[in-house]
């Protein structure tokens, strides 16, 4: 099973996540602040973290940040902040999914399951997508603009290779949410506006009329390819 990281400065959620997590057959280690985090998933790897936002020091937000500069690992918000506006911005940073407070243990088990398994590796190596001056090689995970390689996030990645290979369909809110985080997602969509819109900044000319990534009004999103 996987080897995750909690980190929360409240010793009973710590508590209450570890006996979760093992019991599920995981192994767990703990911290209540943002540098040791930090620290810890440099000098030891990790399948996922876990991780709260009201952290004395350096920030949950920031922590996020600085992990993903690094690293590529899962990285699951749980806060008692709810606001649309507060998950949108933590997307935003590079978090995978986000969970408020309180939390049902069995919601929280299969979204971790999710994030898990699109770290799963393939058997079999996807193919090498192009259109225009897009070339995106889902073997290597890689993206090249113009020749040049363009960093994605997993999430970017999952979600602009799904578009790209049913390029000229429309694929509803729905399909990209399951497709991209799992079966247990659907009306999220507000992690879609947030990966497209940065998708959109790193492959598009001009981010505001895009040639690539459309809006199909209350519906989805579509490649033209």
């Amino acid at each position: 099973m996987a080897r995750m990281l909690i980190v929360d400065d409240a010793p009973q959620i710590r508590r209450v996540l570890v006996a979760l997590l093992t019991a599920a057959g995981h192994t767990v280690d703990t911290t209540a602040s943002g540098e040791d985090a930090l620290k810890k998933t440099a000098q030891a790897r990790f399948d996922l973290v876990i991780l709260d936002l009201g952290l004395p020091g350096i920030s949950g937000a920031d922590v996020c940040r600085h992990l993903r500069q690094r690293s590529k690992i899962p990285i699951l918000i749980l806060s008692v902040r709810g606001a649309e506006a507060e998950k949108v911005a933590l997307l935003d940073a590079g978090a995978d999914d986000y969970v408020t407070k309180p939390f049902g243990s069995q919601e929280l088990l299969a979204r971790l399951r999710s994030l898990l398994r699109r770290q799963a590796p393939a058997g079999e190596p996807a193919p090498v997508l192009s259109c225009g001056s897009l070339q995106l090689d889902g073997g290597r995970r890689r993206l090249l603009r113009g020749g040049e390689e363009v960093k994605l996030t997993p999430k970017e990645f999952e979600l602009l290779y799904l578009l790209m290979s049913n390029a000229g369909k429309v694929l509803t809110h729905r399909k990209l949410l399951q497709s991209v985080w799992g079966p247990d997602y659907g009306g999220e969509t507000e992690y879609l506006r947030v990966l497209i819109n940065q998708l959109r900044r790193k492959i598009e000319l001009d981010p505001g009329h895009p040639q690539y990534l459309l809006t199909e009004p209350w519906v989805g999103y579509r490649f033209l390819g």
